[in-house]
């Protein structure tokens, strides 16, 4: 059996600052992002815990402009709606922040939790079948992290109806939407979320 590494305390303060420079990106450049890069991103979100040892994980890119072209749409229905919901200075707040890369960020994944997948036997998931879809957002924070060591910004997007998404993308009906992730390089790099930065808790 290989001997674990020893974490130093150096090595625990960078993690803590890289736990502190992740934060959600709506603002990306437009520069493409290397192929290989996001391959390997994707390679390590298998080091990720699962249930069972499922990896019920399904990443879909998104880069036909139809398909983009709907994200978009469903995005914008969405948006109107949940501005309807406010009212007042909260509305105008609202309608002043941006809290999307749909348009600027080069690559976009669709990420489903597979309900149906067989890996795994079930194991874990009687009494809390939750647990697949807490697998998968455990392995986007990892993916998240990862893309933060290599300067890349990745976004949530949560604006978004999953019915709408999930027949754009045309996947399998057990497939459960949890994110729809914008990845590219971010216009500025910032350790407060923007939503601090935009005022959201304290306006309105």
């Amino acid at each position: 059996m290989s001997q674990p590494p020893v974490f130093d305390a150096g090595f625990a303060r960078q993690f803590e600052e890289l736990l502190r420079w992740r934060r959600d990106v709506r603002r990306f450049k437009r520069d493409p992002v290397p192929a290989e890069l996001i391959e390997t991103l994707l390679t390590q979100t298998k080091l990720s815990p699962s249930v069972g040892h499922a990896q019920p994980w399904r990443w879909i890119p998104v880069a036909e402009p139809a398909r983009r072209a709907a994200v978009q749409e469903s995005f914008s229905r969405c948006n109107a709606d949940a501005l309807a919901s406010y009212d007042g200075e909260r509305a105008a707040l609202y309608a002043r922040l941006k809290l999307e890369g749909l348009r600027e960020a080069p690559v976009q994944f669709a990420v489903f939790s597979d309900h149906g997948t067989a890996r795994g036997h079930g194991l874990g998931t009687t009494t809390m079948p939750e647990m697949l879809d807490y697998s998968v957002v455990a392995a986007i924070t990892q993916f998240w992290l990862s893309a933060r060591v290599h300067g890349l910004g990745v976004g949530w997007v949560s604006i978004l109806d999953p019915r709408e998404i999930t027949r754009a993308l045309d996947v399998p009906a057990q497939w459960k939407l949890v994110a729809y992730l914008c990845v590219g390089w971010p216009e500025e790099d910032c350790d407060r979320p923007e939503l601090v930065r935009a005022g959201w808790e304290t306006g309105g």
